[in-house]
This record gives C-alpha cells, structure tokens and sequence, in this order.
C-alpha cells in the first residue's frame, strides 16, 4: 500500500471535524442572523480567545496600514482541545476532547453601558441549554454556570464559565468583543475545583459537544446584540431567577468587606452585599472573588 502524505489527508481530516460538528447546517443558521459571521473548528489550538484577539488586532493593523476603513465580521472559534485555555483572573480552563465544550464569539459591538455582559450571557447560555422551568441550572456571579446540589459545600457545582475579552477598534465607540465559553459536557475529574464539577448529561443525558453547540451558539450572537440595545437590563429579571448566590453569606475579597450577605444584582449586573453593620456594597465584576458560605447568615 502506499502511504498517503500528510497534505493529501488534511482535506479529508478538514471535512469530517466539520462534518462531525455539523458545521454547514450551523454556519447557515448563524448567517441568517449575522449574514458575513465565519464559524471555524480546529482540533487543538492554544486558546479560542486569545485566537480571535489576535485576528482583531491583525485586521486593525492592516487597515491602519493601507489606510482602509477597518472591518472585522463577526467570528466564532470552536476547539475540540484547548492547550492555553484561560478562565477568569489568569487561572486555567480545564478541558477533555470530546468532554467539554470551548469556543469564542468574536464581533464588534457599541453598547452604551459594558456592564452586565457576562451576566447577560450567562443567561443566555442556561436558557438554550436548559428550560427555565427547571432552573436546576443556576448563575453564580460574575461569570459561571453551576448546577444546583445541595449536598455540594456551595450548594452547587461547577458547570461552566465565560471570560469576555475587548479589545479596542479604529471605528469610533465600537470595540471588538471576544466572549469565551467552556461547558463540561460529560463526567470528568479536575482536582484544583474546590466547589466540585458538573456536566451537561447530568441534566441532558444524551449530550454532546457538538449538539450543545448548536444550541449555544446562535443563542450567544443573539444574546449579544441584544445586549448591544438594551443592556443588561433586558436580562435582570431572568438572572434573579437564577441567580445562586441571592440570600446566601458570602466571602469577598474586596478591601472592607470580608463577609456579607449577597442580596441579588442591581441594573448595572453589580453584586449587591450587606455588610454586617448593615451598609450595602455594589460589587464589580473583576474586583473581587466571591465564595458562598451555604447554611451560614451574616
């Protein structure tokens, strides 16, 4: 027999990764939302983010170069294994070919307020992957998906998380944004997760990476422009009903407030927290690390 060269076999290896996402079907249902949207899949690359960032900035420099009028069409990234993934304050996204979910949606967007977004698609994220009837699906603030336990210490586990990126752009308030996502789709053991891990076939016992992108995706595109017009108020009323930790003690790392009681979010998607001398604190998100005290009052 003889053997086949490696760039005879890239084709065929191309066509069935795209074949095995259901990658044309998506592209055409994304493109009825977003017309000039590219959807790619690659089997490893370092980081689906920092991907995309780097495309951003390579598109800006080229139309400051040739003095063009700059253009970046909306993007999404998917990987069947990340080498670099990156979660929120530099830690590590832990993720398995096959078992986990990673991708990055890349468009530029002018919101008038920036605050909320990760809440908003944190929304969006629980609402295509579960019906809010159930809500075992649950938002713990800023950024993460977990699912409802309670015999889990928090009170849940770990299900997913986002990690939004901007960049800046040559067109006047637009910036490119670059939102990360990584779900647990099947069992798998990370050591450094304190709260515990969760997945997806938990709750959806048939899913796969594949099936739960095709869910996920053209509900973060639209989740995104939506956010573009209204806001993270358009979402408040359904983060509330998921929100993990409103009612709960929590821990802050933020100067002046060790513990408190967290009393839900207010319109700007900030972390409202009693402080035990009864002053409330409006928490940012990327200014403080919050952890539930579950079975505690402040």
């Amino acid at each position: 027999m003889t053997p086949t060269n490696a760039a005879e076999t890239w084709p065929q290896a191309q066509t069935d990764l795209q074949a095995r996402w259901g990658l044309q079907a998506l592209q055409q249902q994304l493109q009825a939302l977003e017309p000039r949207i590219e959807v790619e899949v690659l089997e490893s690359v370092g980081s689906t983010n920092s991907t995309l960032l780097e495309q951003a900035a390579a598109a800006s420099r080229q139309a400051r170069a040739s003095g063009a009028n700059p253009s970046f069409h909306a993007r999404l990234l998917v990987a069947e294994s990340q080498t670099e993934g990156r979660g929120r304050q530099g830690r590590r996204w832990h993720a398995s070919p096959g078992a986990s979910l990673t991708l990055s949606l890349a468009l530029t967007l002018a919101p008038q307020d920036w605050s909320g977004l990760s809440l908003a698609v944190g929304v969006a994220l629980a609402q295509a992957l579960e019906p809010a009837a159930r809500a075992s699906m649950a938002l713990k603030w800023p950024n993460d998906l977990w699912l409802r336990d309670a015999s889990a210490p928090g009170g849940g586990r770990k299900l997913g998380g986002v990690l939004i990126e901007t960049t800046g752009w040559a067109s006047g308030t637009e910036r490119v944004c670059v939102i990360g996502v990584g779900l647990n789709v099947q069992a798998q053991t990370v050591q450094e997760a304190s709260s515990g891990v969760a997945c997806l076939q938990e709750i959806w016992p048939e899913a796969s990476a594949p099936a739960a992108l095709a869910r996920v995706a053209p509900a973060l595109l639209q989740a995104a422009r939506r956010f573009e017009r209204e806001g993270f108020a358009g979402v408040q009323a359904a983060f509330a009903e998921r929100d993990l930790l409103k009612g709960h003690a929590v821990t802050t790392t933020q100067a002046g407030l060790p513990a408190g009681h967290a009393e839900g979010v207010d319109a700007t998607g900030a972390l409202r927290v009693r402080a035990p001398d009864g002053t409330l604190h409006h928490l940012v998100g990327g200014e403080v690390s919050v952890r539930t005290l579950f079975g505690k009052t402040s």
